[in-house]
């Protein structure tokens, strides 16, 4: 039951990633979350907004491993897109900004590992 509660916030946060990258990247908000002025941020939109895509691509794995029929199917597709997920925060920590380590790739470990001793 944890484990599904931790893939399912990991899941939620790329959800919330997929919002401020696609739709508030230029937005006061998403201008505070990324450290962005509106100058580079209107620069690079098209860039965030695939990379927001992405995110929502990982966020409907861990969904999907929610709501597989086969539990044992879902285990599997939570391990996956948990790795893809703490791989990219390992390469995002370490070449943009080392908070994604914490942020995004902790989470990403709790649930993998709760899910590996599941």
């Amino acid at each position: 039951m944890l484990a599904s509660i931790l893939v399912a916030l990991v899941a939620l946060e790329h959800l919330y990633i997929l919002v401020l990258e696609m739709f508030l990247w230029t937005t006061p908000r998403g201008l505070k979350a990324f450290g962005m002025t509106r100058e580079s941020a209107a620069a690079t939109k098209s860039l965030a907004a695939n990379q927001g895509l992405y995110n929502g691509f990982l966020a409907a794995g861990l969904v999907w491993s929610l709501l597989h029929p086969d539990p044992a199917m879902g285990r599997q597709l939570a391990l996956f897109f948990l790795a893809c997920v703490l791989i990219a925060a390992l390469y995002g920590g370490a070449t943009a900004k080392r908070s994604i380590w914490v942020v995004q790739g902790l989470p990403a470990l709790l649930a993998l590992l709760f899910v590996l001793l599941g």
